[in-house]
């Protein structure tokens, strides 16, 4: 078997090697798509998965999800807010559907890096914009105020007086709302402390 794998030219009374065509790179990119996609199951039926295309899904998945992240902002993954508990409920459930097969697998990563993006451009907008922040993210409301309880404001937040008392003993290690300047519920729903 020779070793050479591309043709020989002849010309001049010499023999040499012919240079690869344009056609031989689009060939050689269409089996490394072919090799792929057989690899990761795309254009399989999900029932027809195999546990290793689900598992090199996952792989993919979870590498291209660090990188959302890590494209996006720290604090989406801490869900400070409602607005950012939003986006990692919203990313997972899209990214679910690449790793099951129940969608196209390269277009549902693109979604969800959309996303990202889209949660990134509206905090950078509320970061500019206090009043759009309030909006999104919401605002703190005041439920002590100088050792009282402000009763309207725990009914409209859902806020018994024995959820601030265990809130008190964890954070202060104390219970009694007399020695509480201001409690405020946060706009991450934490409830927080100012001791008199």
């Amino acid at each position: 078997m020779p070793r050479e794998t591309l043709p020989r030219k002849f010309g001049k009374g010499r023999d040499t090697l012919a240079k690869p065509s344009p056609g031989d790179k689009i060939l050689a990119m269409n089996a490394f798509w072919n090799f792929v996609g057989t690899l990761l199951g795309l254009g399989v039926r999900p029932d027809e998965l195999t546990f290793v295309q689900i598992s090199l899904r996952g792989v993919v998945v979870f590498i291209a999800t660090l990188i959302m992240i890590r494209l996006g902002h720290k604090r989406s993954l801490a869900r400070k807010t409602a607005f950012d508990a939003v986006l990692l409920v919203i990313l997972a459930s899209v990214l679910s559907r690449a790793i099951n097969g129940s969608a196209a697998f390269f277009a549902t990563l693109g979604g969800g890096l959309v996303l990202v993006l889209l949660h990134r451009l509206l905090a950078l907008i509320a970061f500019h914009s206090h009043s759009f922040g309030c909006l999104i993210k919401g605002r703190p409301e005041l439920i002590i105020e100088d050792g009282d309880f402000v009763l309207s404001a725990m009914h409209r937040n859902h806020i018994s007086t024995h959820d601030v008392e265990e809130d008190m003993r964890l954070s202060l290690r104390d219970d009694d709302v007399s020695k509480v300047r201001k409690g405020r519920v946060e706009r991450s729903g934490d409830i927080s402390f100012i001791r008199k």
